[in-house]
């Protein structure tokens, strides 16, 4: 079965692939190598998508796909409704990642509340203990705050469970109200949370959820932490915002472009901690996501439906 892997492989990728599917032809391709990615899509049968898009052209070019195999849960970088069109199915992996993610959005959630990056610079530049004496009269323990998940999947469960643990209340708000203490309507917990960190997929519906009355609604100096998906955020008004003071800080793993443009404005502000997209991207995440997706070139070999298909192809 010949597989296009869009993405690079570590050693560790190579090693598991190995010797767990030996008999499948994996052709790896970076995200950026199109003439690659072009050169070995007609004759792909599954395709292991990460997070360079993947058009209903992709999708036309791709005379032999049975299966776009996502690493990962979200899947608007893929053209779904051509896929279902052309009979592909579009498989994803709900919580696999959820660890990984939960624990880098309690690291962002760290680092912009302990104001981690002036405190680093102030150290490597020889002034010992902070020459600002009220910087540390802004740093919290996350134990002393409010913490509201906007979404209640698997990754805000799992960040719920961390920093309950350290003492922070926490709230959530979903859809609907699901009847549970926690619950709130996003304008409540906006307006009653020291951090707010998004959990949400990118769909019509979220496009700019958080936008420039969102981050006036929450309190003064409140953090943001977003490890969901970039456009949520209006990011124009979150850098109007944090250059205002009107938010205390923000932690970012994804952007409205990525990668981040080097212009762009939340690279220079000392009160934001940014990370590349990569708070899944951890061995453990990888071992796991590898193992789905062999299983998932293992049902397709042995004429069985693949698991965890969120569109309706035809042929399955």
């Amino acid at each position: 079965m010949r597989v296009l892997a869009h993405f690079t492989p570590g050693p560790a990728v190579l090693d598991q692939v190995g010797a767990e599917a030996d008999w499948l032809d994996v052709r790896w391709c970076a995200a950026d190598d199109d003439t690659t990615f072009y050169r070995e899509l007609p004759e792909a049968q599954v395709v292991w998508h990460v997070l360079r898009p993947i058009s209903g052209d992709d999708l036309r070019g791709g005379s032999r796909l049975r299966l776009v195999q996502k690493l990962g849960v979200g899947i608007n970088t893929i053209d779904v409704d051509t896929a279902t069109e052309r009979g592909i199915a579009v498989s994803n992996m709900p919580g696999a990642n959820a660890a990984s993610v939960a624990e880098g959005t309690v690291l962002l959630m760290l680092a912009a509340l302990r104001r981690l990056l002036p405190l680093d610079a102030a150290t490597r530049a020889g002034l010992g203990w902070p020459a600002d004496p009220a910087l540390g009269e802004h740093c919290r323990d996350i134990g002393g705050c409010t913490v509201g998940l906007v979404g209640y999947g698997s990754v805000a469960r799992a960040v719920e469970q961390i920093v309950s643990a350290m003492g922070a209340v926490v709230l959530h708000t979903s859809t609907s109200d699901d009847g549970s203490p926690g619950w709130r309507s996003l304008p409540e917990l906006l307006g009653s949370c020291d951090v707010v960190s998004l959990h949400l997929p990118l769909t019509a519906a979220t496009h700019g959820l958080i936008d420039a009355a969102a981050l006036v609604a929450m309190k003064p100096g409140a953090v943001l932490v977003n490890t969901a998906r970039g456009p949520i955020v209006d990011e124009d008004a979150l850098v109007q915002a944090l250059r205002s003071g009107r938010l205390g800080a923000a932690g970012l793993d994804v952007f409205a472009v990525e990668p981040v443009p080097t212009d762009n404005p939340l690279l220079a502000l000392d009160n934001v901690v940014l990370t590349p997209h990569v708070s899944w991207y951890t061995a453990d995440t990888m071992r796991r996501y590898l193992a789905a997706a062999i299983d998932n070139c293992r049902r397709l070999r042995d004429g069985l439906p693949p698991a965890q298909v969120v569109n309706q192809p035809t042929g399955y």
